[in-house]
């Protein structure tokens, strides 16, 4: 094991950066002491890891922080993924040790007393501290993490650089400036790892001087950790010398400190008061507007975007408008449509709950296609429902009466019971519908359906009983998943698989104990008539009272001579049968195996194929029956504790050791899932499975995308015959009776005999049948309704028909049957899609719709799927409003969860969202999500970078509100959006761009391809409409108000920009439908006619928008590459608001003439003071800075006369200085003798990366000296 030698001061932040790396560790973890390590060790830096060596060798020692964190974080996976990621990882260690430590010391070491207090070196330390986090600050705005999308050495280095400051340092005030940081480091401390290294932390609230604490003594023993302990050798020269460069180094940066300190108090030259940068804040809307009606939209828009203001009362006028009718725009659904129709139904949400993020990329996703066909002028239906999810439903109001009157639902009875169900859902069920509308999802809400509605009850009846007179449908006694607290059996889909790695202990409903699983109980049973013992193992001991035989493979020799044997039951007197059966793993164990036909599914079939004894030894409370006492009657797990007990006592137990297994437990119960024999009805899907594969083989059935193809074709060519009983009162109850013939001519019938159950639309049907099939009068008759209703996936399987009235042929059954498209989630293609192909297949004639589109799972930023007892569970409606963390908090005390539970949610609430959630808005979720929707299989979407999407929408805002000053209050556009061929070169360009996007976002949506829309449309309007086209236009405005004669280029220019913005906002439309409906409503219209909203106007169409051009677009390339450059020079030298004349040194006459076609275009956008274009052959100027901008053109920037060029050469004479002096210490450090063996591979690599990394920098510094020499 490795020993790991720390600072016993609580806050020696290097120390504590090696602790929170050791908690990443997997176990075994190094073994921590809190002292200097021992002097053998010759340790010159702490923290010290000892890594225990091979026999024979002597122990590794890695010293200083970053050697000992990078190897820890190294084995927990936490240094990165990949190559690329491990060298980011590298960059922000260098960031933490070079950057940020020696500032965050400045500020707070003489805070603890330290260093002595200089109040002017104090503020300036303070003010470098606060530039260099706004630059982290910067960098962390879209991230949640520094590297990748989960925590590593980055975040833990550069968290335990501002440890110090945090603590001591940092006022409120102090991190609002830096809201992103703040974030990230409360997310970064809240981790489990982090909390077991470092404590609770509390942040600074005010700045004073810091009482030591009893543990930190000797206060300094962390500033120096190359100090020697009192005990300790003498400090070598080398040491001694180290520390003297080191107090250099500090004296350096306390006289600049000062120096800079003194400028500072000087007088400043007279500049005009910058005004103060404000955040993003909430504007409503406040004009009262009457729901249904149009929104003002006359009024001055507001200084920002403001979700609040934009999504105001725009859906209601929508809804009132009919714009989500197919009959919006044609007297019939019925009428021909040249364009076509689309259609699709929504996956029925359950009506129990609230929608979480899940839900809303589904709903994000179909609206964004829903919305697009109807631009595309398709007749559109989007159709609503819900589901009335048996299970769920009659848990939570079970739960409900409970807790409210104390009643249980046999006190209330059957009828009663269903109609306080009713009277819930009435109350509640529409909360669903509420947060659909807040998503902006447009449904056509006169054709919502509820699956317990009286058109949908009685096509799931008349499904039924078809099926049932066909055959298809049967009773049988099979084993099925059964939970004891519900009473009920559950399908697959509600049985969640708890993968234990040992032995734990769970709880059960009704146990007051927790229950030990995952533990393998072996035992003996003795062979009749011998001496003779075969040993078996189970994990469920209590199911041997169950046993009917043990199985061994046929061509294992051990038990050859055991054929026809029985073996004897120790607690009654059954004899076993040893049957010998292929399904035995003969590796596995003693390769014997026990069998218990009734409470195992394997041992079923074995049961079947050897025609062994089911016995039944649980009854559906989950107590046993059918044992001998004194088992009788004891619960489930009390009995496997007594059965335990009892072989320990017979002698026959032999061991018990931990074993690897999956537990089964009941996702709304908590409940153990319980292997049960119960009679139950059941479809046989054989044919209905061929068939549903065939469809997808033959290409009638096209399933997107097609890596899911394998899954479809694994499940239907295995397809099992599907139970569809649910022994529950809340549901569409089973219209099958049982028979008794009042007739001694006719013998009495069994549960089991399909022969004695009839279907029927009513009582009096179904005795008529009985009657015609026992050939006896109905008076003769008696019936037994089942008790059971049908499994909720039945009734969802005939939505896409039901909720147009099947059977009955209806006008909206003949136009919008079959559908078009089915877009759902993947974890559900079984569940509910097979099942739809298969019985619209079975009762239609007709597949239920054309296509199937497969959204990836939405996981948490972690990849934890989505759970409320992670805490992980968001509801979309707080993404969009924003809510606190104590708001989180209050939603999981109002949950159905148990405390331990709460208590677990609540520390992922607060590790995830430490600040709670910001206000997003509904369109930067929608965008968000469609961004995320890559066809992959699942999606870790963070929160905080749906904020980010926010701020897109605050830019398209801002750049619309520019545009439409531009465009002017008399600005008509023309009436066709077409190209007058006095375009100018930046017309041309974006005009080309807007192609290119039209062209990627049709093709886009017909792929299902959403991350390339978002990407197009996203890269439009922010890097080519606002970024350059609006930049570069600005002085045609300008020149136009001063010089008559270019006023027609600005008219020009104008229409270019009213297309730019028209038909951007469409593109966008589908994503963001509020934001894009405001500004829409902005702009003046083409024509008089034209539709009344943007979610009726025609989406962008490749035929009309046909003007890219490839070589307009590599030729603006070319310039921008120019303007980047000349750009990265200016920053280079500090040219923040000087202009410098620019000359661009061209290899041939072709680039020069595109250089002068462009020069406004890159004076404007580089801010440059005049663009000179040279030929190869012309001298430049001296006093230029110069940067190769393409092998076609080197930029040359006249720095003369701009720039302090001797102050230019001190700092960069420095600089040489300090990168000479970092190299000298990484080549002392790799050529020593040891350092191969010692240091870790990947170390080396990164020392390797960054002396080429110092040289490079070198080279540009040496560059940059010689030719501010020349200016001298």
């Amino acid at each position: 094991m490795a020993t790991l030698y720390v600072s016993p001061h609580p806050d020696d932040f290097r120390s504590l950066l090696a602790l929170i790396a050791a908690e990443f560790c997997p176990s075994p973890r190094p073994r921590i002491i809190s002292e200097d390590p021992p002097a053998s060790l010759n340790v010159r830096s702490g923290p010290a890891l000892v890594l225990a060596a091979a026999a024979g060798d002597g122990d590794s020692v890695l010293s200083g922080a970053s050697a000992v964190a990078w190897y820890l974080a190294f084995q927990g996976k936490r240094a990165g993924m990949d190559s690329k990621q491990q060298s980011q990882v590298w960059q922000w260690l260098s960031f933490a040790d070079n950057e940020l430590t020696p500032v965050s010391c400045a500020v707070v070491f003489p805070l603890m007393g330290v260093m002595g207090v200089d109040k002017k070196l104090q503020q300036s330390s303070r003010a470098e501290l606060m530039r260099v986090l706004k630059v982290l600050n910067q960098t962390l705005a879209p991230r949640t993490y520094l590297v990748g999308e989960s925590l590593t050495l980055a975040d833990m280095a550069v968290a335990a650089a501002v440890l110090l400051p945090f603590k001591y340092a940092l006022e409120p005030s102090d991190r609002k400036a830096v809201t992103n940081v703040t974030r990230w480091f409360t997310t970064c401390i809240n981790q489990p790892q982090f909390l077991k290294a470092l404590g609770e932390i509390a942040l600074c609230e005010k700045v004073g001087l810091v009482t030591p604490t009893p543990k930190a003594a000797n206060v300094t023993a962390f500033v120096d950790s190359n100090n020697s302990t009192e005990n300790g050798p003498p400090k070598t020269e080398a040491q001694l010398k180290k520390e003297a460069k080191k107090r250099e180094k500090l004296e350096k940066f306390q006289q600049k400190k000062e120096m800079e300190a003194k400028k500072k108090t000087q007088p400043p030259a007279e500049k005009k008061a910058k005004p103060e940068k404000k955040e993003l804040g909430v504007i409503t809307y406040n004009i009262p507007t009457p729901s249904g009606e149009k929104k003002d939209v006359i009024g001055a828009l507001p200084d920002s975007y403001s979700p609040q203001y934009v999504e105001a009362a725009w859906y209601p006028w929508w809804e009132k408008q009919g714009f989500f009718k197919p009959e919006y725009g044609r007297k019939s659904v019925s009428e021909p449509n040249p364009h076509g129709i689309f259609m699709m139904c929504i996956p029925p949400p359950n009506v129990t709950g609230s929608l979480h993020l899940g839900h809303a990329l589904t709903n994000a996703i179909q609206d964004c296609l829903t919305r697009w066909h109807r631009m595309r002028g398709e007749t559109t239906l989007w159709n609503p429902g819900c589901d009335h999810a048996g299970i769920a439903t009659q848990v939570v109001v079970e739960k409900k009466l409970k807790r409210e009157r104390g009643l249980t639902r046999h006190d209330l009875g059957r009828e009663n019971f269903i109609q306080e169900v009713w009277k819930w859902k009435n109350e509640k069920g529409d909360r669903i519908y509420h947060q659909l509308k807040k998503l902006g999802s447009s449904l056509d809400w006169d054709r919502a359906c509820f699956t317990m509605d009286q058109k949908l009850s009685y096509s799931v009846q008349e499904a039924f009983i078809r099926m049932h007179d066909e055959g298809v449908i049967y009773r049988s006694k099979r084993l099925v998943n059964w939970s004891c607290t519900l009473n009920s059996a559950i399908s697959d889909i509600e049985v969640d698989k708890k993968e234990l790695t040992c032995r734990t202990l769970l709880p059960v409903p009704g146990y007051k104990d927790k229950v030990e699983f995952g533990v393998l109980v072996s035992f003996a049973y003795k062979v009749e008539g011998s001496d003779e013992e075969v040993i078996v193992a189970t994990t469920r001991i209590e199911t041997m009272l169950g046993d009917t035989a043990v199985a061994v493979h046929p061509a294992d020799l051990r038990y050859q001579h055991l054929k026809g044997k029985t073996v004897l039951h120790p607690f009654c007197e059954r004899k076993m049968p040893i049957v010998f059966d292929d399904f035995v793993d003969m590796n596995f164990g003693t390769g014997a195996v026990k069998i218990t036909p009734a409470h195992d599914h394997n041992d079923y079939e074995v049961g079947e194929r050897h025609n062994l004894a089911f016995i039944n030894i649980l009854d559906e409370n989950g107590l046993l029956i059918n044992v001998p006492p004194p088992f009788l009657g004891m619960k489930r797990f009390e009995a496997r504790t007594a059965v335990l007990q009892a072989l320990k006592d017979r002698g026959q137990f032999k061991e018990i050791k931990d074993n690897p297994m999956v537990v089964p437990v009941c996702s709304r119960s908590k409940d153990i899932v319980e292997p049960l024999l119960k009679p139950q009805w059941y479809v046989n899907c054989t044919d209905m499975g061929k068939q549903a594969a065939d469809a997808v083989r033959e290409g009638q059935l096209k399933i997107i995308p097609d890596h899911h193809l394998k899954t479809w074709f694994n499940w239907m060519d295995n397809i099992r015959d599907w139970c569809i009983s649910r022994q529950l009162w809340w549901g569409h109850r089973i219209p099958a009776y049982f028979i008794t013939v009042n007739d001694p001519a006719v013998k009495p019938g069994k549960d089991m005999d399909g022969h004695y159950w009839v279907s029927g639309r009513s009582e009096e049907e179904a005795k008529e049948k009985a009657a015609k099939r026992f050939n006896v009068s109905v008076e003769k008759i008696s019936l037994r309704q089942d008790e059971d209703v049908l499994d909720t996936w039945f009734s969802s399987g005939i939505f896409p028909f039901s909720i147009f009235g099947w059977p009955n042929e209806t006008q909206d059954l003949n136009v919008f049957y079959p559908g078009t498209l089915l877009e759902t989630g993947h974890d559900i293609l079984f569940f509910w899609v097979a099942r739809m192909v298969m019985m619209g297949l079975k009762l239609t004639g007709k597949l239920p719709f054309k296509e199937v589109y497969l959204h990836a799972v939405v996981r948490d930023a972690h990849g934890r799927k989505m759970s409320k007892s992670l805490g992980n569970v968001i509801d979309p409606l707080d993404v969009i409003t924003g809510i606190s963390l104590e708001g989180l908090h209050a939603q999981l005390i109002d949950s159905n969860l148990d405390p331990v539970e709460v208590e677990k949610a609540k520390q992922g609430q607060k590790s995830d969202y430490p600040n709670g959630i910001p206000e997003c808005g509904t369109d930067a979720l929608r965008f968000a999500l469609c961004a995320y929707t890559s066809q992959g299989r699942d999606i870790n979407l963070d929160v905080n970078r749906i904020l980010g999407y926010r701020h897109f929408c605050n830019k398209l805002w801002n750049a619309v509100k520019f545009a439409m000053k531009t465009l002017g209050d008399g600005f008509v556009p023309s009436e066709k959006a077409q190209l007058s061929g006095e375009e100018s070169a930046s017309d041309r360009w974006i005009l080309s761009r807007l192609s290119a996007a039209v062209a990627l976002c049709d093709a886009g949506f017909k792929a299902y391809d959403f991350p390339a829309i978002t990407t197009s449309v996203y890269n439009f309007w922010l890097y080519e409409l606002c970024d350059i086209y609006l930049e570069s236009v600005k002085p045609v405005f300008i020149k136009a108000d001063e010089d008559g004669a270019t006023q027609r280029q600005a008219e020009v220019c104008r229409q270019t920009l009213y297309t730019g913005l028209d038909v951007g906002l469409r593109l966008l439309s589908p994503l963001m439908p509020f934001v894009t409906e405001e500004l829409y409503q902005r702009l003046p219209r083409r024509k008089p006619a034209d539709p009344p909203s943007i979610c009726v106007t025609s989406y962008p169409d490749t035929t009309e928008f046909c003007w890219n051009s490839e070589e307009v677009d590599r030729e603006m390339e070319f310039i921008m590459t120019v303007v980047k450059t000349v750009r990265s020079l200016r920053a280079d030298y500090n040219l923040t608001k000087t202009r410098a004349d620019c000359y661009l040194h061209c290899i041939d006459a072709a680039t020069v003439s595109l250089v002068q076609k462009y020069s406004l275009q890159i004076q404007t956008l580089s801010y440059s003071q005049a663009v000179i274009p040279l030929t190869a052959n012309q001298l430049v100027p001296d006093g230029c800075a110069v940067a190769i901008a393409s092998d076609r053109c080197t930029v040359n920037l006249m720095l003369k006369g701009l720039i302090d060029v001797e102050k230019e050469v001190t700092k960069l004479m420095t600089k040489k200085g300090d990168l000479e002096k970092q190299m000298e210490k990484l080549r002392e450090k790799m050529v020593k003798n040891d350092y191969k063996e010692k240091v870790p591979a990947k170390v080396q690599e990164q020392d390797a990366e960054k002396l080429r990394q110092s040289q490079t920098e070198l080279e540009k510094v040496n560059e940059a000296i010689k030719n501010f020499r020349k200016m001298m």
